[in-house]
């Protein structure tokens, strides 16, 4: 246990921002379940709104810092490339 005011103060900071990122990063996980549910059942319409969203959620993520922005142009472009291939 830290014995110093500013360490304490940074494991409780720590803590806070864990919980944010892991509440984001499900939030994302479950956007990107929806949207492959609307590729599996072959609406197009509704995977390209999903799509929308996706990347919209994604690079927010991104801009918090929370994914790597790298991670987040392969997962959009992955995303993009399922619903293309439905053409």
């Amino acid at each position: 246990m830290a014995n110093i005011k500013s360490a304490k103060k940074r494991i409780k900071v720590i803590e806070t921002k864990t919980l944010r990122n892991k509440m984001i990063k499900s939030k994302l996980k479950t956007i990107i379940k929806k949207f492959e549910a609307a590729v599996a059942s072959g609406d197009k319409a509704a995977a390209e709104a999903q799509l929308k969203v996706c990347t919209s959620e994604l690079s927010k993520a991104a801009a918090k810092g929370i994914m790597h922005k790298n991670t987040v142009s392969r997962k959009i472009s992955r995303l993009a490339a399922a619903v293309n291939k439905m053409a």
